[in-house]
């Protein structure tokens, strides 16, 4: 697939073929090209707990919004996405180099995020960000450290639904002011 029916053909996937199964392997090819998205004054601030155990599935399913505990259950991956605080948008001395502060990060990991799931879907692997989790739960499930923000969980499976439409998108004109 090239870039632009990679883009075409991602989408979110809120049902899981419970028999297909991500393997670790997968992960790690996927994960190191999320390492390859820009960052601030390259920080590389993203980390990624993946959960791949039976039983650590089921508690951190249980820290997420009971909407995303029904999308996840027939996955064997998800992959809970942090970037440390106070370093990408900052200086040397800790201060924030602009208004963003950590907002830095956050966009940083977006990217990263983004990546993570273009090479899914290049894979032929489907994916889903959850953004409505507990973050509080996971820190304590997956002893993520304070010095790290959580942001999201991404579920990763092969889809067990056929044909999964696009949402319509706003017309260009919409979105653009153009200076010329």
């Amino acid at each position: 697939m090239n870039f632009d029916e990679i883009v075409a053909n991602r989408r979110s996937i809120r049902s899981y073929n419970p028999e297909k199964k991500v393997s670790k392997e997968q992960i790690f090819e996927i994960i190191k090209t999320a390492q390859e998205a820009p960052s601030w004054k390259n920080s590389q601030t993203g980390r990624y707990y993946v959960v791949m155990n039976d039983n650590k599935l089921k508690e951190v399913r249980e820290a997420l919004h009971p909407q995303n505990q029904i999308v996840t259950k027939d996955v064997n991956a998800l992959i809970i996405t942090t970037f440390v605080k106070n370093r990408s948008g900052f200086d040397k001395n800790g201060t924030p180099d602009n208004e963003l502060g950590n907002g830095w990060g956050c966009y940083d990991l977006g990217l990263q995020n983004a990546y993570l799931c273009l090479k899914a879907c290049q894979m032929g692997i489907d994916s889903i960000i959850l953004g409505l989790r507990d973050a509080d739960k996971l820190r304590d499930v997956l002893d993520i450290p304070e010095t790290q923000e959580v942001v999201a969980v991404i579920a990763l499976g092969y889809r067990n639904i056929d044909d999964v439409k696009m949402p319509p998108r706003k017309e260009i004109s919409e979105i653009v002011k153009l200076y010329e």
